[in-house]
């Protein structure tokens, strides 16, 4: 086991720092109970900033591989992960006051997370991980083991096969 990365996310920001690493998938508790199996490593990179307007921001990207279960024929399924994200540090009066905004109907281009002094940075990811898979993960079309063999055991118990035997007689 190792040591849980967290930062102060306004002075990470401010300064520009970055870090990166490797993180097990069996390390991301909320993530398991969705997967097919605890097995992988997702790669990711945090990098802090300040844009010209002066908002601080974390610019998070996550890489990898982990297996989901098929909703279709409830296999395993390899979902690559490709996340790349910008998320806007703001105070929580400023949270708020985006809440009254997109209940307005106004919506923001960046996703916005509360600046923390002691922000995890795994809990983050996991977080930011789970946003970004599909609710209902499907292999693609005809790729379903289970139900390609199920149409076939179909059309072998045809309910039309005793007619075509009584048409034979």
């Amino acid at each position: 086991m190792y040591a849980r990365p967290f930062i102060d996310s306004l002075d990470f920001a401010q300064n520009g720092k970055h870090i990166s690493g490797e993180l097990p998938v069996a390390d991301l508790p909320r993530l398991l109970e969705i997967l097919e199996n605890t097995q992988g490593v997702l790669h990711y990179t945090v990098q802090g900033a300040v844009d010209k307007q002066g908002t601080h921001f974390l610019a998070v990207g996550v890489v990898g591989q982990c297996r989901l279960r098929c909703q279709r024929c409830l296999n395993g399924l390899d979902y690559p992960v490709r996340l790349e994200t910008r998320l806007l540090l703001r105070d929580q009066a400023s949270l708020d006051a985006l809440d009254d905004d997109v209940a307005g109907g106004k919506e923001e281009e960046f996703d916005s997370i509360l600046a923390d002094t002691h922000l995890n940075v795994l809990d983050m990811l996991e977080e930011e991980i789970l946003l970004s898979l599909p609710i209902a993960p499907k292999h693609e079309l005809g790729a379903c083991q289970a139900t390609d063999g199920e149409n076939a055991h179909r059309e072998e118990k045809s309910p039309f096969a005793v007619l075509a035997k009584l048409k034979r007689n």
